[in-house]
């Protein structure tokens, strides 16, 4: 099995080091085997990890998620059911967003067809702006609450 430097496993997993640093910082990669020289090297099994860890964060699962979803990928015994639910839960969190840019885009809409052409006290944008009682629809909800 060969070795990697950081900087060939950052390519191979396209990721910049100083996210290969963090992930191994905060637990998500193994910390490396070092040679003499103290230079971090890595197996073809990280690569693999940090293309997972990836793929997760680019579907938006928060590190906890990620780290959850880790674990049940090394134990390989164990039932899925958390994995099921960390991803409903995900998918219920895009869904909130989709809504809310959805709101975002009608309430932007409506600003720009409201807009002025005269002088910048009377553009409907600016007290839009200054005064959300004014907007139609409630685009600043919070997002739900997590359970994980």
């Amino acid at each position: 099995m060969s070795s990697l430097t950081i900087g060939k496993l950052a390519k191979a997993a396209d990721v910049k080091v100083p996210t290969i640093r963090f992930y191994e910082q905060i637990g998500l990669l193994p910390e490396p085997d070092r040679t003499d020289n103290d230079r971090r090297v890595y197996q073809e099994a990280t690569v693999r990890r940090l293309a997972f860890i990836k793929h997760a964060r680019q579907l938006g699962f928060p590190i906890e998620a990620v780290r959850s979803l880790l674990d049940l990928s090394d134990h390989p015994e164990q039932t899925c059911d958390s994995a099921n639910a960390l991803a409903e839960e995900q998918l219920a969190s895009v869904e909130h967003k989709i809504a809310q840019l959805e709101a975002l885009r009608t309430e932007l809409k409506r600003m720009v067809a409201a807009g002025c052409k005269g002088a910048a006290a009377d553009c409907q944008v600016i007290e839009s702006l200054a005064n959300h009682d004014l907007c139609q629809h409630d685009h600043g909800a919070p997002e739900p609450r997590r359970s994980h």
